[in-house]
């Protein structure tokens, strides 16, 4: 999850190539049944890395089942593009994506509920089903987690600073002795990035939605343009580019990344995505929680999951249901998806499967234990621009009182 953005925006025409496979035995009646009514196809959108993982999967289960299974990679804007042909009636019949699109998705009547059962539901992680659950019902099957945790360059900074203030200073130092030319990457650029910056603003005091009494997130208890959320700014604007200099809006999604493995700057606030590229930098990197302001609160990151869903209007439903809840929940597959891009299991079995090759699952997981499940809500969509593009103003020197008060208003507009 690298750059989030303000919700589901222009709407984008796609073409369906028709290509497939399969043939088999028939283990599962019902779904047969199903499949014959609809042609005897399963189509499953998923973005390229995880179409070239699932499949092989795929065509096994199209075998077991005698079914053909297309597994299509959609590169850009799948949410907004399966919204559209779900309206359209020219949709898949599976979805692969983060779990913070439930709330939309449901809204737009594009996916069902997932039929798990209590034994199912306890293979996986509690806050993996926690993020699929929305109003109650299970909305997708979960299959890995992921959080943004700080990423020091350990020949630079051999020791994990303790608050943010330790960070900043440790940063400076590195750049009076210019071995460094930035404090910290922490992606913002000019338009913000409320994701990345979420855990300093959560350390300072602020919150984006309160809680019902089930547990569930309140889209009526708005957070930002609370003196909690004016708190937390005026906290983050000491890191600015008229403070500290800590937060800086030229860093960016584009460079934050790049610039921690070029060697320019010992501090990196971001997620499993990143390992790969300091890897082949051979960068000596240690994983540990995004430190907080010194005698404020923990700094929570978001908590996301990435999830199979069932699309409402598909032509086969009911071998939808039955790969994503049989099929998908095995451990193989789970393993396959994270060979595919790193993220932590969301099944416990594959975790543990994987965790013994990967010391750095765990301290991701570590830095994520205390986090938030970010939001699945509809209302959520109202944040992300007007949070963000404030979170910049103040990084620019702006008034944090004034912009973030400015911002809940049209949070607040946007919402009602």
């Amino acid at each position: 999850m690298r750059i989030r953005t303000a919700g589901v925006v222009a709407v984008l025409g796609l073409a369906l190539a028709a290509s497939g496979c399969g043939g088999g035995d028939k283990e599962e009646p019902a779904a047969n049944e199903s499949a014959k009514a609809a042609g005897g196809k399963l189509v499953i959108w998923a973005d390229d890395k995880r179409t070239a993982a699932l499949k092989p999967f795929a065509e096994k289960f199209g075998q077991d089942n005698g079914v053909t299974v297309e597994v299509q990679a959609v590169s850009k804007d799948l949410q907004t593009n399966f919204v559209t042909a779900s309206q359209q009636g020219s949709g898949p019949d599976v979805v692969v994506g983060a779990h913070d699109w439930i709330g939309n998705l449901v809204q737009n009547g594009a996916i069902d509920p997932v039929q798990l059962g209590a034994e199912q539901k306890s293979a996986f992680s509690e806050v993996a089903v926690k993020a699929v659950t929305f109003n109650g019902q299970v909305y997708g099957v979960p299959y890995a987690t992921e959080n943004i945790a700080l990423i020091r360059n350990t020949e630079l900074a051999p020791e994990a600073p303790k608050t943010i203030e330790d960070l900043v200073a440790a940063g400076k130092k590195l750049k009076a002795e210019k071995k460094a030319s930035e404090i910290l990457c922490l992606q913002s650029g000019q338009n913000g990035d409320a994701y990345h910056i979420y855990p300093l603003y959560t350390s300072g005091g602020g919150y984006l939605f309160g809680t019902a009494a089930n547990g569930d997130y309140d889209p009526k208890d708005l957070g930002v343009g609370k003196p909690e959320s004016i708190a937390a700014f005026q906290k983050i604007a000491k890191l600015g580019e008229k403070g500290d200099g800590a937060l800086k809006r030229s860093i960016t999604g584009e460079n934050s990344i790049a610039t921690f493995t070029g060697k320019k700057c010992a501090f990196l606030v971001s997620g499993p995505w990143a390992i790969a590229d300091a890897k082949k930098a051979n960068i000596s990197y240690d994983i540990s929680p995004v430190p907080g302001f010194a005698g404020g609160k923990e700094a929570q990151p978001f908590v996301g999951v990435q999830a199979f869903y069932v699309a409402a209007k598909g032509k086969n439903k009911a071998l939808a249901q039955e790969f994503v809840t049989n099929y998908v929940t095995k451990p193989d597959l789970a393993v396959a998806l994270y060979n595919a891009e790193p993220r932590p299991p969301a099944l416990t079995a594959a975790f543990e499967q994987v965790k013994g090759t990967d010391p750095d699952l765990a301290k991701f997981q570590e830095a994520g234990k205390n986090g938030q499940v970010l939001p699945a809500i509809p209302a959520m969509a109202a944040i992300w621009d007007p949070f963000g593009k404030a979170e910049a103003a103040v990084i620019g020197g702006a008034d944090p009182a004034k912009t973030i008060t400015a911002a809940g208003k049209t949070i607040s507009g946007q919402i009602k």
